[in-house]
């Protein structure tokens, strides 16, 4: 039994990083090497805090556990409350295992203005472990807001040339939805008194009232999963972004989204989640569908993934919105799939950018030859992209269409096309780079990954294969949680098919009606079997009945 809070540990453990930081001294080499140093160490330490947590989680259990509770605007009785549980635990391993995947990416990349671009970065440790741990509805929106300002110093200060526009766009786009949730905060905490997420879970809301503030919190989870057509900001963030901003943006920011869905909307909002899930189907189809046509034209290899970003996203809110054990299994497993892989890619671009200084897929060409590597590695991730089995990727689709095909066969029909289209565009997209002639110079003269680079990717090669041989480890330990929602949105899904029946029947009885009117009316009169035909009898030869006559034939 774990008695100390550790998950105030745990949140607040990068913010001693930043304390330590602030007060590094000395020329520019040195205070660069102590902020690097220390921006590892201290999120290697959170990531070891985070094992022994997840250590200690009770996976046969559906409860919230390691609770604290304190209190904290005790006359608006408003807590500081943080708890865990199958759905939350590992989010919360997936940002505390890529910070430091974070800090070694950028161990060369960056050189200027080090100690500051380390303590951004652990701050945003910060938020996003704060925000997955909250079970206030107040705390979980100041650290879900929290992690737009240190994301927004990353881009923006040592993004690309047009960073200052991308991380205005990111910062704007996501505020905006974001002001909508905070009004239906207000609304809930004025109407029932209370922004405890688990109490607010188990109320009975009006139906119409739900519908609201649930599109009010959909402004907010919409732009940071992100879907169709809210999706625009992102392309631009990852292109600007610097690559361990890119990884850190795909690997964990996106999933705050899919999140949100899970731990506020379905359960607060049931009746609504159901009413609106039919528009998140079409959403989500578009999404994977016209963003990997989308793909399929870039000549940008950030811009290729980033666009293959919101496509797999769009399986996850398929998942969700199944509202069935298959979707809610497959939706959480493609976002921690995502999280390691699509991290992973950006990472392999990164490598190649810190030796040409470009992402024009034209540029490249033959570096099986001299990155042979790199081509292998690579090529791992590109496969667990495209959901080869035996790759993460493959498990979190094929839970999703499962779910998705208990609902409907079209949704699904149409979502599996985008399996197709991914294997296109990250196909196309590895022969340019890897296969082909190595013709071009600066090509050859690039060399294969150091030591540094492979101990990033060995882990994560290792995650991918770990999450698609042996996913049972990973929806076990999740799955008493997903029933708890699926439980809660259960009887709301059972009803809104009760009051669908009898429309539907009604429908198909005006339609059948219709067309028995429009068909012009036959009257036949019945044929005679032939075993009711009366027998025809010949007439009967007697002596009166004249012969005929021969005569002469005619020619």
């Amino acid at each position: 039994m774990i008695t100390f809070p550790i998950l105030s540990l745990l949140v607040f453990l990068p913010l001693a990083g930043v304390l330590f930081l602030l007060f590094v001294r000395g020329d520019a080499e040195t205070v660069a090497r102590n902020a690097r140093n220390t921006a590892l160490l201290t999120s290697l330490f959170t990531f070891g805090l985070s094992i022994y947590m997840y250590m200690g989680f009770d996976g046969t259990s559906a409860e919230l556990q390691f609770v604290e509770k304190l209190p904290w605007l005790p006359g608006l009785n408003i807590n500081y409350k943080l708890g865990v549980d199958g759905i939350s635990i590992f989010f919360v391993l997936l940002s505390t295992f890529l910070t430091p995947i974070c800090i070694l990416a950028s161990w060369d990349s960056i050189e200027h203005r080090v100690k500051e671009y380390m303590i951004s970065f652990l701050l945003l440790e910060t938020m996003m472990l704060g925000m997955f741990c909250a079970i206030d509805l107040m705390l979980f929106y100041i650290f879900f807001e929290g992690v737009l300002i240190p994301m927004f110093v990353i881009i923006g200060v040592w993004g690309g040339k047009r960073r200052v526009y991308s991380a205005f766009k990111f910062f704007l786009y996501t505020l905006l939805g974001s002001v909508l949730m905070l009004l239906a905060i207000l609304y809930l905490y004025n109407t029932y008194g209370t922004t405890d997420i688990p109490e607010l879970s188990n109320l009975t809301i009006p139906a119409n009232v739900q519908k609201w503030l649930w599109l009010a919190f959909l402004a907010s989870f919409a732009v940071k999963v992100p879907m169709w057509p809210v999706h625009t900001w992102l392309p631009d963030a990852h292109v600007e972004a610097p690559t361990a901003g890119s990884v850190i943006l795909a690997g964990v920011l996106l999933k705050m989204g899919g999140y949100g869905f899970l731990r506020l909307s379905l359960p607060v909002f049931p009746d609504a989640s159901v009413y609106y899930a039919p528009w998140i189907f079409g959403f989500s189809v578009i999404a994977v569908i016209y963003t990997s046509l989308v793909a399929l034209a870039q000549e940008d290899m950030k811009k290729l993934i980033a666009y293959s970003s919101v496509a797999h996203m769009g399986f996850v809110t398929i998942g969700i919105f199944a509202m069935n054990q298959n979707g809610f299994d497959g939706a959480m497993f493609q976002m921690l799939s995502h999280g390691v892989v699509s991290a992973a890619l950006f990472l392999c671009v990164g490598v190649i950018y810190d030796r040409l200084h470009t992402r024009e897929i034209a540029r490249y060409g033959g570096l099986i030859k001299n990155m042979p590597k790199y081509a292998t590695i690579f090529m791992v991730f590109m496969l667990a992209s495209v959901g080869l089995p035996g790759t993460s990727g493959f498990i979190g689709e094929f839970l999703v269409l499962m779910g998705a095909y208990q609902v409907s066969t079209t949704v699904t029909a149409l979502a599996a096309t985008g399996v197709v289209l991914g294997a296109a565009y990250m196909l196309y997209l590895y022969k340019r780079v890897v296969f082909g002639e190595l013709t071009k110079s600066d090509v050859k003269a690039m060399k294969d990954v150091d030591g540094r680079e492979v101990a990033i990717f060995l882990p994560m090669i290792g995650l991918v294969f770990w999450m698609g041989i042996y996913p049972s480890s990973f929806t076990a330990p999740m799955a008493p949680a997903l029933a708890k929602v699926i439980e809660r949105v259960a009887p709301a899904r059972q009803a809104f098919l009760e009051a669908k029946a009898p429309a539907a029947a009604e429908k198909k009885a005006e339609e059948a009606v219709k067309t028995a009117e429009e068909q012009p009316a036959v009257t036949t009169e019945p044929e005679a079997t032939p075993a009711e035909a009366e027998p025809v009898k010949e007439p009967e030869k007697t002596e009166e009945t004249p012969k005929p006559k021969k005569g002469k034939k005619k020619k």
